[in-house]
């Protein structure tokens, strides 16, 4: 059954009578955007950049300081909180390891996918925020049904709310685009790690 997780946010939002701690994943500067100017007035925010499959090194760096320069910036930044891990593309190796042939948009990001959003939910649990999510399933290029799946299997392994999400209905992704040259933010042409780089 098809679930339309941007229906099931909508009734999480409208349930809201206070200002709940989110740990939200993100990836980059671009898709934090709307994702932050969507829910920057009903959260308490602390931005989770965890990234191991970024390649190379230099380009976690700046995709990483534009994150920072973004919430500076931007009026929704105000009051959002940024936790950025320290780099280890071993972590990310280990994870899609015997995946490494895999076309980009399977399994291969699924682990990575898992990767990540398993760091949310355990910072999520151990530091008392009260949901978790990720900016990924902003990307049309990214699979939000598996996302979600995920998410919520994680939620219930470790006792911590995840927030259902597809950040690219309603114009969310061009959205992001508008927002993105509006404060010059710098656009990578790949996903991140050393696979998607080569397919592209």
């Amino acid at each position: 059954m098809n679930v339309n997780y941007q229906l099931e946010l909508d009734k999480i939002l409208a349930s809201l009578d206070t200002a709940p701690r989110l740990l939200l994943h993100a990836c980059c500067a671009p898709c934090s955007t709307y994702v932050l100017e969507y829910l920057s007035s009903r959260f308490d925010i602390t931005i989770d950049f965890y990234n191991p499959n970024i390649y190379p090194e230099d380009e976690f760096q700046k995709r990483s300081e534009e994150l920072e320069r973004l919430i500076a910036k931007a009026p929704f930044g105000n009051g959002v909180k940024l936790e950025c891990a320290k780099y280890d593309a071993r972590e990310f190796y280990d994870a899609v390891k015997g995946l490494e042939d895999i076309k980009e948009g399977g399994e291969r990001c699924f682990a990575c996918y898992r990767l990540r959003l398993e760091h949310a939910a355990k910072r999520a649990k151990e530091n008392n925020f009260d949901w978790f999510c990720t900016t990924l399933s902003i990307s049309p290029h990214k699979n939000a049904a598996k996302l979600n799946e995920i998410g919520l299997e994680l939620a219930e392994k470790y006792g911590v709310k995840y927030l259902p999400s597809d950040f690219k209905k309603r114009g969310g992704f061009l959205r992001s685009g508008q927002l993105s040259g509006e404060y010059g933010l710098y656009r990578q042409e790949y996903c991140g790690c050393i696979f998607s780089k080569n397919e592209k």
